[in-house]
């Protein structure tokens, strides 16, 4: 028996389509879950336009932000049963002895497989994953937000995990997309005076970061980093990532202040760090997520501290999955949620 998936094929843009699919069977450490919802992710938009950085397993089912309901269990998978609500995390494979899985850093191993690029995503009916990616759900948290705990826990990360906020900082945060809505979501959980910038066509998201008390900016970001003492702001979240978004958070970042990119990008710097150090800014990666962090969000999620209601443009059937593509692609939206 087969069931449809959303299957990226082959590495030309475009190359992304509706297939039949044979359902995984799982392994003893292994649950198969009943995918409830599934988000879609910037990576997934790049791996349909062939813009990603990241070598990837075709053809591979995609989906990597996904919550649902447990429907068979390992015969070496204890505390969990049928029919439990969970979501996943995306560490599909790791090395369990590698130093970083050891220090609790399994997102930082360098053997880390994900869902969706390297092993077979949830944007399909049912998905294997193994026991130890999974996290309940609390019954009051629907699926279409659970599934949204992934971009949160990587926004989390960025912003509690690998910035210096204090209350009262004064912040910018480039690209209006999911996650840099989230990471200023977050900072403002933290206190901190918040601006999103980003271009013109972002007018839709622009209207998300002020449900969340957001300034946004489009050509003014070096006027409103001036303001208050005129050195720059205390810190810079670039989840753009394209080269001259850094190059301006090294403009306007203040001395010893500090910048977290987060947001990916292929092109090479083209310019000078040396204002980097003239400054004294800390410069700091943020990659991915690990266990703590998701317990933490999803009890986030669940009392309603942090609302993604604001981001979810709309939700899909899996066969319309092309239309909530196209609808986050051209900025309509911040993120589509496929109900498969």
């Amino acid at each position: 028996m087969t069931e449809p998936a959303v299957i990226n094929y082959g590495p030309e843009p475009g190359a992304v389509e509706l297939r039949d699919f044979t359902p995984p069977e799982i392994g003893d450490d292994d649950i198969l879950m009943e995918v409830g919802a599934v988000g879609v992710c910037g990576s997934d938009l790049h791996q349909w336009q062939s813009l990603h950085s990241w070598n990837v397993n075709y053809p591979i089912v995609l989906g990597h932000e996904f919550a649902g309901t447990i429907a068979q269990v390992g015969r070496n998978v204890k505390n969990w049963r049928e029919g439990d609500r969970v979501a996943s995390e995306t560490a599909a494979v790791i090395d369990v002895n590698n130093p970083m899985s050891k220090v609790g850093l399994y997102n930082l191993d360098p053997t880390r497989r994900g869902f969706g690029a390297h092993v077979n995503g949830a944007m399909t009916k049912r998905v294997r994953v193994p026991a130890r990616c999974l996290h309940r759900v609390p019954d009051q948290l629907p699926f279409e937000k659970a599934a949204l705990t992934e971009p949160c826990c990587v926004a989390y990360n960025t912003v509690v995990g690998n910035s210096s906020i204090e209350p009262g900082d004064r912040i910018v945060v480039f690209g209006p997309g999911p996650i840099g809505l989230l990471c200023a979501a977050i900072a403002r959980l933290q206190g901190a005076t918040v601006a999103v910038a980003g271009l013109e066509r972002d007018a839709a998201r622009f209207e998300i970061a002020r449900k969340y008390g957001c300034a946004t900016l489009t050509d003014d970001v070096q006027e409103w980093a001036r303001q208050g003492d005129g050195l720059g702001v205390d810190g810079v979240i670039d989840a753009a990532g394209v080269s001259a978004t850094l190059k301006t958070a090294i403009e306007i970042v203040r001395p010893n202040g500090w910048i977290t990119k987060v947001g990916w990008g292929r092109d090479p710097l083209g310019f000078s760090l040396d204002p980097l150090v003239l400054k004294n800014i800390k410069l700091q990666g943020s990659f991915s997520h690990n266990w703590p962090i998701w317990e933490r969000v999803i009890q986030l999620l669940a009392g309603g501290t942090l609302d993604v209601s604001p981001i979810i443009g709309g939700t899909w059937p899996l066969t319309e999955w092309e239309e909530a593509f196209e609808a986050m692609h051209s900025g309509k939206i911040a993120k589509s949620v496929l109900i498969p």
